[in-house]
């Protein structure tokens, strides 16, 4: 009876994998986030053992005699590897500047933490209480914030980088001990003390101790200079640092004020940065709680690979002037957490010139102030495919760049699922959006007078913002988010001059909504740019209007009757592949290279509409 039951489960899964190859989803279903491994001792190289207890005098070669983080970081050399025994350390600001590994050590579980338990509390008034603190990370807003537009909704102590927590929760900041309640604290920075508004007797109360875990540098550390090699860390959670987890310095280095995207500075061309540091891995990390970013990473040939990213102020990852890198299969949950205006945050930042930046298969969720994944001035030949987004302001933003591939993303919830703005050669295929509008956009921005100076040069100038393709895309709304399913348009300065069409191609994409809205004159499907209008601007109620007027697009649309619950197998529990297949007659495959990068058949890619393979 037992071989009969390995015989029935062995055939089980290989006709599922059979039917996972036929059928393969969009995003991949995971697994996502860090998974637990077992990791082996590697067999070249140096390895350094070490504990959160271990001894600084200790070499560290043997692993029942370990030496600390901090004197093993600063005796590595290339190739070697430091191994970290499970538990806490409370530890920060470690630079090198070799290409080493750092991993666990078996399956146990190091955490670093920059934060220091505070003990000695006392009363400071009635629900107040005060302690003395001498690492503490007073900051100011970056010198382009826009102090008079944004200080009524940002007050400037939100800007220090020191962070508090009350047995692991998170607290805002307040302005002064009278503004204290049990969720925040106070900082006098003059007198180095610390208020909360909660008793801490019998609670665990952590303040910053540290700005940064570790510092890749590129200038000589240790007596040792920069070999170029990015740093492999694999299994190591990052939690609590006053500014970042990681940074990877480039040819610049960084200074908290000064602007840590600027590099290369102006436009230059991609083979003269991105080489200082190459090949930086992060592979089953978890980074939390920085008071900025999870991490700055600069470098070609970066890999982030199944970690978790949450939590932090401002921006979670953010790349820097960087090519052939890939975020895939990655958890990024709750960024801007400190709710500062007017700092343009995101999930995941990519900016200043980046090539080939792939980002695959990840999970982005839970940024209802923020954009999700931002490619920002000047990135060439990005690529956003199988993602899942959700609860986001802007699931996908190209700003100001040339080239990106989208497709097979799922978008859900989101105020927009993407958004193309003042960007060329935007090409979106096959993509899920649901409650999550599409829009495309050019204006008058330039690098005349911007805000940000040269920046807008590095992208195509505002006669060129064009070439933009979205074709076989299925657009799912519900009451719940009324308004237009597609919205293309400009400023009404630009409609007589700016004449072309943003697109090349608009085509065989499914807009569902539902039966009260379709064909209602009250809410519009289509919104587009109109060059009779005074307002530069038309709203079309339903496909076959916006056909009327333009028929060069979406002969091979359609439009359906329908809500989430109609078209999907389970909305309810995330299920997004389709009940029935909506392809439309005649649809076109899409292109060869798109095909290879989702990894569909043929048939596949021309007879799906949305992200999901038709069945």
């Amino acid at each position: 009876m037992s071989t009969y039951f390995f015989l029935w489960r062995a055939l089980l899964a290989f006709l599922f994998a059979c039917l996972s190859f036929v059928v393969q989803a969009q995003p991949s279903g995971g697994p996502y986030g860090p998974i637990d491994q077992h990791y082996d001792i590697p067999k070249s190289g140096r390895v350094f053992y070490v504990a959160p207890n271990g001894n600084a005098q200790l070499s560290g070669d043997k692993l029942e005699a370990p030496s600390t983080l901090a004197a093993a970081i600063s005796r590595v050399q290339t190739g070697d590897t430091v191994v970290l025994r499970g538990g806490l350390y409370r530890t920060g600001n470690l630079e090198l500047n070799q290409g080493v590994t750092l991993q666990p050590y078996a399956d146990e579980k190091p955490v670093l933490k920059g934060t220091q338990v505070a003990k000695d509390w006392e009363p400071a008034g009635k629900g107040v209480w005060r302690t003395s603190w001498k690492t503490l990370f007073p900051s100011e807003p970056m010198y382009w914030w826009q102090r008079a537009r944004e200080e009524a909704r940002t007050p400037l102590h939100r800007f220090n980088n020191d962070m508090v927590f009350i047995d692991g929760s998170f607290l805002q900041s307040a302005g002064s001990p009278q503004e204290l309640s049990p969720d925040t604290y106070f900082i006098d920075y003059k007198k180095g003390h610390v208020y909360i508004g909660a008793d801490p007797s019998g609670h665990t109360v952590e303040i910053t101790a540290h700005d940064l875990a570790i510092l890749r540098s590129t200038q000589e550390v240790h007596g040792k200079t920069n070999d170029k090699i990015g740093p492999k860390i694999r299994g190591i959670s990052f939690s609590q640092y006053a500014w970042a987890a990681i940074a990877i310095d480039g040819k610049r280095h960084f200074t908290h004020l000064d602007e840590p995207v600027d590099e290369p500075v102006g436009i230059a061309d991609a083979k003269s940065y991105g080489k200082e540091v190459v090949g930086t891995l992060l592979e089953n990390v978890s980074i939390s709680y920085c008071s900025r970013v999870a991490g700055y990473f600069r470098g070609d040939g970066l890999i982030i690979r199944n970690s978790l990213i949450s939590d932090t102020g401002t921006e979670g990852i953010y790349v820097i002037g960087s090519s052939d890198v890939l975020l895939e299969k990655n958890v990024i949950l709750r960024n801007d957490i400190e709710r500062i205006s007017g700092y343009y945050v995101s999930a995941v930042k990519i900016i200043n010139q980046t090539h080939n930046v792939v980002v695959k298969d990840n999970l982005v969720m839970d940024h209802p102030t923020s954009q999700g994944v931002w490619y920002d001035v000047g990135n060439h030949k990005g690529v956003f495919i199988n993602n899942y987004v959700e609860g986001v302001d802007v699931g996908f933003f190209l700003e100001i760049s040339n080239s990106a591939t989208v497709a097979g993303n799922v978008f859900v919830n989101n105020k927009l699922g993407s958004l193309i703005l003042n960007s060329s050669n935007g090409h979106i295929y096959n993509n899920t959006y649901v409650d999550s509008p599409a829009r495309f956009r050019r204006d008058q921005r330039s690098a005349q007078g911007d805000h940000f100076d040269w920046h807008p040069a590095t992208g195509p100038g505002i006669k060129e913002r064009h070439g933009h393709i979205f074709k076989n895309n299925l657009l799912v709304s519900s009451k719940a988010k009324p308004g237009p399913l597609l919205i293309v348009d400009q400023p009404s300065m630009f409609c007589k001059s700016l004449k072309k069409s943003m697109f090349d191609t608009v085509d065989g994409n499914v807009y569902v909504r539902e039966e009260a809205d379709f064909p209602s004159q009250k809410e519009p499907l289509i919104d587009w740019v109109d060059a009779a209008s005074s307002s530069c601007s038309v709203s079309f109620a339903s496909l076959d209007d916006f056909r009327k007027q333009l028929n060069t697009y979406e002969k091979q649309g359609r439009q359906l009757a329908g809500d989430p619950r109609s078209v999907f197998k389970a909305p309810d529990i995330g299920r997004y592949e389709l009940r029935r297949s909506l392809g439309t007659k005649g649809a076109s495959a899409m292109p060869e290279h798109v095909r290879e990068l989702l990894g569909w058949s043929k048939q596949q890619a021309a007879n799906t509409v949305g992200a999901f393979p038709a069945e």
